[in-house]
């Protein structure tokens, strides 16, 4: 047996060095030495911050008899998805078509020319009533794919088949389709605790997004109630982390009450900029204070010594789930807190008579609390640096520091930025990295698109020209819009670009925010932006799976806006914009050959009278009166 996971890249294949199983990294060796063995590939997808990861890791993958079943009759691959998303996602969609559901870990079984014909996600050690174990599933794929091979491959041909559809039709994208959009939401949205749909809840920052910027544009109140019932229910329960601040991965409960505990830098990026976002339409002392210890939060958590930022924190430890955030009657009142007041009681809220802390009305005693939590064991915390996610930190943290006067966020984000074009880019793009050292795997259309972004957002902040972001956006459009692919990798069978949004944006909206901010910066028309668009309009019908792609259509709908700032006393000002999509620049084409001491609104480079005069500025950008800006 040779595990070859030693000298990994990613923590969580670094978790499974000392398995008994003979792992191999996904790569072209593997199925040679499959095919050279006449035997399927098992392929295990998971993520280092994975509950059930762990669980089917300490039941399994070290169990000496199930490990040597794996050995005999396949060739283990073990893929971290955030590593490799186009990996998860070619297979998980594989996994949804076979299973009609999906979720992690993942387990497929591959044949040589790499396609799913057997799939699930946690299998047990022993079978289970309405659920196999996994020895049982290794000896009947083994036995399979022994005596009814061509009933395999049937079954790879027909799946494979199916996941090579074309890409849909057009379907143009107008207000109409934004209107739409905002009636099914009305309609899944849970008016009693806020989000949409039941339990598990997920946080949803995208839709969030769009529904701030469709009240931004069109006024509607609806909008901006759903944005603030959610918001304050997430805020108020244990999914977010009263005592050290930022968000759990989702909530089981409709409550937002009990988390899943892992913590994500994709998720907590994500929302302190919707947060951020809301503070800046309302003032609201919640959002603000959200922002405040999210952003903390992950400075003090998940910043790395070379200055990016971790990719999520475990949900475990001590060998428990929730073990460092949960807490005791007893343990409240030692520092000095009420029990009640935090939703502590004496049954408990999650298990063993352990509770989740919730927000408080009145004063307690949250520093103690965080000192007193610091003495725990830790939760592992997988410090890969994914290229996309660190891109989000840096536009949440350098928009968050200028409007809320933090300047060392901003460094932080300046930081962030540098080093990922020092230890990301060359004359590739490459996905993720570890103390200083990039990884091999390259990058997809998520990350392109989100360090184009980044470029952007810090261009507003801090100054620059917007050509490296440019730059970026031409580079994506011809290796992957033009191509209408979402990953560059030779290795997988082929597929079409998933264009939902599910936890995170996906490649083809982020990309065509990109496109149009581009379009904005240069002062081209918005059409390229909106024919993205209309590739994945049908997926308005399911508002919930498409929030980026229609927080990019407002903006599209309202221009986008060239906020170019030759006046910079006004530039937080022009921060303050709530409509959709705002291009604030301080340099670069937006102010070729315009007098200093104004600010030009423009939309297309036709541009409202210029001005120097904050009240006149602050309608123009729609600054509201409530604002918390002056």
């Amino acid at each position: 047996m040779v595990n070859r996971l030693a000298n990994a890249t990613s923590p969580y294949l670094l978790q499974h060095a000392e398995n008994p199983v003979d792992w191999w990294e996904w790569g072209p060796e593997a199925f040679a030495e499959a095919k050279r063995r006449d035997v399927p590939v098992l392929l295990s997808v998971g993520y280092a911050a994975c509950h059930w990861c762990h669980v089917m890791a300490h039941e399994s993958f070290e169990d000496p008899d199930i490990a040597a079943l794996m050995n005999a009759g396949f060739v283990n691959i073990k893929v971290d998805r955030e590593e490799r998303p186009d990996i998860d996602a070619t297979y998980m969609a594989a996994t949804t078509a076979l299973t009609g559901r999906g979720g992690w870990p993942m387990t497929v079984f591959l044949d040589h020319e790499r396609r799913a014909f057997y799939a699930g996600t946690y299998f047990p050690p022993a079978s289970r009533p309405g659920m196999p174990g996994l020895p049982d599933v290794l000896q009947a794929v083994a036995g399979a794919w022994r005596d009814k091979r061509e009933q395999v491959a049937s079954q790879a041909a027909a799946i494979a088949e199916h996941l090579a559809q074309t890409m849909p039709d057009e379907r143009p994208v107008s207000e109409a389709t934004s209107e739409a959009a905002m009636r099914r939401l009305a309609e899944l949205f849970d008016p009693q605790w806020g989000g949409f749909g039941r339990a598990p809840k997920f946080p949803q920052p995208m839709v969030h997004e769009f529904l701030l910027r469709h009240h931004a544009r069109t006024g509607d109140g609806s909008a901006l109630a759903m944005v603030e019932n959610t918001l304050t229910a997430m805020a108020a329960g244990g999914m977010y982390d009263q005592v050290g601040g930022g968000f759990c991965r989702y909530s089981v409960d409709s409550r937002w009450l009990i988390p899943h505990f892992e913590k994500m830098l994709c998720d907590n990026a994500l929302l302190l900029r919707v947060y951020l976002h809301w503070w800046r339409e309302s003032g609201s002392p919640l959002a603000r204070s959200v922002v405040e210890q999210t952003a903390e939060f992950l400075l003090r958590e998940l910043r790395t010594p070379e200055g990016a930022f971790a990719a999520s924190l475990d949900a475990d430890s001590e060998g428990s789930e929730g073990a460092y955030y949960v807490w005791t009657p007893e343990q409240i009142r030692a520092a000095g807190g009420d029990p009640a007041m935090l939703g502590v009681t004496d049954a408990g809220t999650f298990e063993h008579g352990m509770s989740v802390i919730v927000r408080p009305q009145g004063e307690w005693p949250r520093d103690q609390l965080r000192e007193l939590r610091a003495q725990r064991p830790r939760p592992a915390r997988d410090d890969k640096v994914v290229l996309a996610w660190n891109a989000w930190a840096v536009q949440s943290l350098a928009e968050a520091g200028a409007l809320l006067d933090r300047p060392e966020w901003i460094d932080a984000a300046v930081t962030c930025r540098d080093l990922l074009w020092r230890i990301h880019v060359d004359d590739q793009v490459y996905r993720v990295s570890r103390d200083g050292v990039r990884g091999g795997a390259l990058g997809v259309l998520e990350d392109y698109a989100a360090l184009a972004l980044a470029e952007f957002t810090l261009a507003g902040v801090v100054g620059g020209d917007g050509a490296r972001g440019c730059e970026l956006v031409d580079e994506l459009v011809r290796r992957f819009v033009e191509p209408q692919r979402d990953t560059v990798a030779e290795d997988l069978p082929g597929g079409t670009v998933d264009m939902s949004d599910n936890a995170t944006p996906s490649g083809w909206s982020l990309a065509a925010e990109a496109v149009l901010t581009a379009a904005a910066w240069r002062g081209e028309p918005n059409d390229a932006a909106l024919q993205m668009l209309s590739r994945a309009a049908e997926l308005a019908d399911h508002p919930h799976f498409w929030g980026h792609g229609l927080s990019v259509l407002e903006a599209a709908l309202d221009g986008p806006v060239e906020v170019a700032v030759a006046e910079p006393a006004l530039h937080r000002l022009a921060l303050a914009s709530t409509r959709p999509g705002a291009v604030v620049a301080l340099a670069g084409p937006l102010l070729e050959g315009r007098p200093p001491g104004v600010v030009y609104v423009c939309r297309g480079f036709v541009c409202d009278a210029p001005t120097s005069d904050p009240e006149v500025l602050a309608g123009q950008l729609r600054v509201r009166e409530s604002s918390p800006l002056p």
